[in-house]
């Protein structure tokens, strides 16, 4: 579900909202977002504009980074408020001067269609380009994380991974994942709902209890 502010109409999603569908014209072709993310997970990430250092280097990062995307069984997804032709020489240019391959669609979002739908413009920053906005959505097509970056500040590629190895974790495990956890780490384990459970959990030796609300475990 999404809202809509008064003033402006800006649309503001929520974690745990069903991410917006679209279609859109992009380096591949057009694009129905629900059937690319179809039982997969998606990164949907935008950028401020083609051509541009910081951006270069992003999707450079990402770009050298797909297949590990791709082994956490997720896609990719790039948008900007760039024409196809524009992001055709862009890409091109990455694969000659820095060697990445963006094997991933880039949508040209000309209308601002996506971008406004997915809240990506963020007007007291620039109100013609995209902030760095990065959306982490699963298989159900649920927005599960949501990353924002100023202008200024390109992202880091290991921490998406690391957040969506966390998620994952969570789901198959029924977890939770503590600060700066990586995979190996210990996990956390939900707190006991009763008092008798939290007299029991004291006692567990299954576990790494610190006290009744705070327990870890090796998975």
């Amino acid at each position: 579900m999404t809202t809509e502010s008064a003033e402006g109409g800006h649309v503001f999603l929520r974690i745990g909202d069903e991410a917006p569908d679209f279609t859109a014209n992009t380096t591949h072709g057009e694009l129905n977002f629900a059937d690319y993310a179809r039982d997969s997970w998606v990164v949907l990430f935008s950028h401020p504009a083609d051509f541009t250092p910081v951006c270069t280097t992003e999707f450079v990062g990402f770009a050298s980074r797909a297949a590990d995307f791709a082994k956490r069984g997720v896609k990719l997804i790039g948008n900007s408020i760039d024409s196809v032709f524009a992001h055709i020489a862009w890409v091109r240019d990455m694969e000659k001067s820095h060697g990445a391959k963006v094997d991933f669609p880039v949508i040209a979002d000309l209308d601002q269609k996506v971008a406004r739908l997915y809240g990506m413009v963020h007007e007291p920053s620039a109100v013609t380009a995209t902030v760095r906005c990065v959306y982490i959505i699963d298989t159900k097509r649920i927005l599960r994380a949501m990353i924002y970056y100023p202008l200024t500040t390109g992202r880091n590629i290991d921490e998406i991974l690391r957040v969506i190895d966390a998620m994952q974790t969570s789901d198959k495990h029924g977890v939770a994942t503590p600060a700066n956890w990586t995979p190996g780490d210990d996990v956390i384990v939900p707190p006991p709902a009763t008092q008798q459970a939290a007299a029991e959990r004291v006692g567990d030796k299954a576990l790494k209890v610190t006290d009744w609300y705070f327990s870890k475990k090796s998975l």
